[in-house]
């Protein structure tokens, strides 16, 4: 591009070629012929409109330039400019107008911000990125956030591509938001609608990026499309909607990791809160499209890390989870990096391998942990999702001996088959899988389990499912995330199996697996019947709001109990007094079901004296 600018200067009849730098990154062009101004035929030197010079003019420069779907309808564009580098003299320059001119129409107008709408679905690692999103949206002058999508002037839609069933959601979702916005004005003279002008729909997320041609060709009901490491480009994106254009960004990133950007919340009075600790995923699973919808594995410094979570603390916040496609692999190597010999074990659960090796490694997963639990006694953690290779015995340790780190681990199975893990590309057996729970249990031993299960992966028998069968009941999970498999484009399994299972069979199998969930499950709850449990209170029970409360336990069960005055152990000489949202309380567990758990509330106390009072009468236990 810069030689064929350079022909550009170079021209005879090119006096004077002017570049103006705008907030939006553009520029604008001045021919002048050598010939004088009085021989131009004057209908050769018309001037445009403001519409039409930024249209004719407004160029974008930006990191994805190629990626941009200009609409110039009758007017040039930049590579109209460089093929005709070598017009002559003799050929009019009709439709430019002066410099002063172009200056004056590109500084009266002022962008004028609007309302935002957004609707996130998928993961938990969706509802951080939205919270990023909103920050940096507020930043560029769009603070206000509203409830209902017919008064908004911006919509945001963060969607997920792992499965079928959760795009098909948004596809419906998107067609209310096109009526929304062919039907303006209409809605508007109904009363259906306040929003200033039609609204601007943008696309986020991984099917942003997996799905990005389709999206913007569907018939012009998409504005916007923006991939899960392009979203501070949005403003810009936005922008240039108004001048005709379409946007998409959907490049991934070796490096992005938001990890400047304070997110804003989207639950404001919440006590638990979601912190990206790491982005991607180098596992490349033969499902799995993640790897390619989010790229690969970067982490955040931890010092960025503590830094929002004090923030949070600050705020109120009692529990933070970590978030992360594959948090337990978490490798900060922006301070001391050390090269890993060829071969070397990067610290993985025993009997599992890894397909990805890593070249540099820094703190981990477990020095996270202990940075934080540390920093910040009195506040309770918890991550997801890990991947079972990442848990080194220093990680469970870091689990068992830090009181506010909770004692449950999401340990995705996916199936319980040797060979179908294999085909899945998972790096492990049946059997190391086994071995791993077993250390677990034996190292935390009250530790909660749950885990993720696929049914019909390609080429399942009936006794490769009925392997997952066995596998859920000799594991006992406290929860399950059970599916039926569904193909995905651009992953291994769609370029080298065939989904050879029916949609019959396969929703067969997912029922008998909820199935054998179900009777396993709940010898999970009813062990904690007699127990004595720290619950952080959340809120009124919605089933019963008036008059009871409830909360999570350590293992992650929800748990509810009665809303009566209580004595604070860390405050004795005051008086009782209801329990709020934020406080721990101490409860005694009375009756389960495969659910949830019900219980007497004891007292209002802190995280770290009820884990000493815990200790303490264990020490008792011994010596008596």
């Amino acid at each position: 591009m810069a030689s064929s600018l350079s022909s550009i200067l170079n021209q005879p009849q090119c006096a004077l070629l002017r570049f103006r730098i705008q907030k939006r990154c553009c520029f604008s062009l001045r021919c002048l012929s050598s010939y004088p101004e009085t021989s131009l035929d004057p209908r050769c030197a018309r001037r445009l409109t403001t519409r039409q010079l930024k249209r004719s003019f407004s160029l974008n420069l930006s990191r994805n330039f190629s990626h941009s779907s200009l609409v110039l309808p009758d007017g040039p564009g930049l590579h109209h400019f460089i093929a005709q580098s070598s017009l002559t003299a003799s050929q009019p320059l009709a439709d430019l107008a002066p410099a002063s001119e172009v200056s004056s129409a590109t500084g009266s107008e002022v962008h004028s911000q609007g309302r935002i709408y957004q609707e996130t679905y998928g993961c938990q690692m969706n509802v951080n990125d939205m919270e990023i999103v909103l920050s940096i949206m507020k930043n560029a002058g769009y603070s206000e956030v509203i409830n209902v999508p017919e008064n908004a002037e911006v919509i945001f839609i963060n969607t997920c591509a792992i499965r079928d069933y959760a795009e098909h959601k948004v596809w419906q979702r998107l067609n209310y938001f096109w009526f929304l916005k062919r039907e303006w004005k209409k809605n508007v003279a109904t009363g259906r609608s306040q929003s200033k002008h039609p609204p601007k729909i943008v696309v986020l997320g991984c099917m942003a990026e997996r799905l990005k041609d389709k999206i913007l060709d569907a018939d012009k009901m998409v504005d916007v499309v923006c991939g899960p490491d392009a979203y501070r480009d949005l403003p810009r994106l936005l922008e240039e909607v108004d001048y005709g254009q379409k946007g998409i960004n959907t490049l991934l990133s070796l490096e992005e990791t938001y990890a400047d950007i304070s997110p804003v919340r989207i639950s404001k009075n919440s006590v638990t809160a979601f912190v990206s600790v790491m982005r991607g995923c180098n596992n490349m699973c033969s499902f799995c499209i993640v790897p390619f919808t989010r790229g690969r594995e970067r982490s955040r410094p931890v010092e960025s890390i503590v830094k929002e979570v004090d923030e949070l603390w600050k705020e109120g916040v009692k529990e933070v989870t970590l978030l992360g496609q594959n948090v337990n692999s978490y490798n900060d190597t922006s301070g001391i990096e050390k090269e890993v010999e060829p071969g070397a074990n990067w610290r993985l659960s025993e009997g599992f391998n890894s397909m990805c090796k890593v070249k540099k490694m820094g703190l981990r997963f477990a020095d996270l942990l202990d940075r934080l639990s540390l920093e910040f006694p009195e506040m309770r953690f918890r991550y997801t999702s890990p991947h079972p290779k990442d848990f080194p015995d220093e990680l469970l340790y870091i689990m068992r001996d830090r009181p506010n780190v909770c004692k449950y681990i999401h340990l995705p199975a996916q199936t319980g088959n040797s060979a179908v893990l294999e085909r899945m590309r998972r790096g492990y057996t049946r059997e190391a899988y086994l071995d791993l729970v077993q250390k677990i249990r034996q190292i935390i031993p009250d530790v909660g389990l749950s885990s993720d299960f696929i049914c019909g992966f390609c080429g399942e028998t009936e006794e490769e499912h009925a392997d997952t069968l066995t596998l859920m009941q000799a594991v006992g999970y406290d929860m399950a995330y059970m599916f039926a498999y569904s193909m995905r484009e651009r992953t291994h399994a769609h370029r080298n199996y065939v989904d050879d299972v029916s949609e019959e069979v396969k929703q067969r199998r997912l029922t008998e697996l909820i199935e054998a969930f179900r009777e396993s499950t709940g010898q999970c709850y009813d062990s904690q019947v007699g127990t004595v449990q720290l619950v952080l209170v959340e809120g009124p029970n919605k089933k019963a709001p008036d008059t009871e409360l409830v909360g999570k336990s350590d293992r992650g069960h929800r748990v509810a109990f009665v809303n009566r005055p209580l004595l604070d152990r860390d405050n004795v000489i005051s008086d009782k007094r209801n329990p709020v949202a934020g406080d721990y309380v101490e409860v005694q567990i009375l009756r389960s079901t495969r659910a949830s758990l019900f219980g007497e509330a004891l007292a209002v106390t802190k995280l770290s004296t009820f884990f000493y009072n815990v200790d303490k009468e264990a020490v008792a236990c011994a010596r008596s």
